[in-house]
This record gives structure tokens, C-alpha cells and sequence, in this order.
């Protein structure tokens, strides 16, 4: 298993050691002693999600404030999704930036995104089966969000926007501006 850290501090990729036959495939898609050692501190899931999406679809950017804050270890089981992860610790070196990665159901990786940051994915493939791991329940009042569009972080989401299927919820979003003025 290699486990990177990218540009964002505290957010890695996780790639791991696969193992194909004539048999099929294995491989650890998590190890708990592993993604410590890289993060730095104990991690502890508490909720795992699951979300089917047709091509088009994007979730996001969502993030949960104070005490509900959510670490998300992510990945694709099938199809292929562009991720994106946004650091709005004011206090980061990289505050206001994004990282995004293609992660899919052939490259098997996953990414780890720390408190503290806005997440959102599109759905590349017909359909993308998405699951995540939480180290904080799902507490509605504490849910915010970032607008998919924002001008100030000005996402490539590689895909035609006019294309787009988003919730109503995620289009009436804030922008990047107005949650942290």
C-alpha cells in the first residue's frame, strides 16, 4: 500500500497493492495501522456511506462544521468519479485550494481528506458506485456547503457544465466568499 500526501496537508492518496491472477484480483483497500502512520494521530470510522450516481451527477462541495466535522476516506467500487477536496482551514498554508484526483474502480485508489475540508465528486462513468468512510456521524444542522460553480476556486470539473445533474439543494449553495468572508 502506498499512501501519499498531496499538495493539501493532511490529505493523501492511497494506492494499494493489487494482486491479479487467473483467479481475479485482491487487494486491502484499508488498513487502519497504515493510514495512522500516515496522517499522524488515530483515526476512528464510525459510519460508512454508499452512493450510486448516474454519469453527470455532482455531489457537492459539502462539509459539516464544529464538533461534527467529518474526516472522509473515500473510493469508487465501480465506474469512475473526479474527486475533489477543498482546505478551508484558515489557518493552512494551501486555505482556499483544491486538489482533485480521478479515482475509479480500475486505478482502486482511494483518498483520505482530513477535517476541515469541503468534498464533492462527479460521476465520470455511466454509473459510479461511491463509498466513504466518516470519523463523525452525519449531523444535519452542522451540513454547509460550497457552490460547484464558485468563481474564487474556479473548478475544472473537465465535464460540460450546461450537462451537469446536481440536487437543488447543491445548486442554491454558497459561494467560496460568502462562508468565509
Amino acid at each position: 500500500m502506498k499512501i501519499t500526501e498531496t499538495h493539501l496537508k493532511g490529505c493523501f492518496v492511497i494506492e494499494p497493492t493489487v494482486f491479479d491472477d487467473d483467479r481475479g484480483v485482491f487487494f486491502e483497500s484499508y488498513k487502519k495501522n497504515k493510514l495512522e502512520e500516515a496522517i499522524g494521530r488515530p483515526i476512528d470510522f464510525v459510519q460508512d456511506n454508499h452512493s450510486i450516481s448516474k454519469k453527470g451527477v455532482l455531489r457537492g462541495l459539502h462539509f459539516q462544521v464544529g464538533e461534527h466535522q467529518q474526516s472522509k476516506l473515500v473510493r469508487v467500487v465501480k465506474g469512475e468519479v473526479l474527486d475533489v477536496a477543498v482546505d478551508l482551514r484558515k489557518d493552512s498554508d494551501t486555505f482556499g485550494q483544491y486538489y482533485k484526483v480521478r479515482l475509479s474502480s480500475s486505478n482502486k485508489k482511494s483518498l483520505f481528506i482530513p477535517k476541515g475540508m469541503a468534498h464533492g465528486f462527479l460521476a465520470l462513468s455511466d454509473e459510479a458506485v461511491f463509498v466513504y468512510k466518516c470519523d463523525s456521524y452525519y449531523h444535519r444542522t452542522s451540513e454547509r456547503g460550497i457552490v460547484y460553480n464558485d468563481s474564487t476556486l474556479a473548478i475544472d470539473w473537465q465535464f460540460p457544465l450546461d450537462r451537469l445533474l446536481l440536487s437543488e439543494k447543491d445548486r442554491e449553495l454558497p459561494s467560496f466568499k460568502e462562508m468565509h468572508p
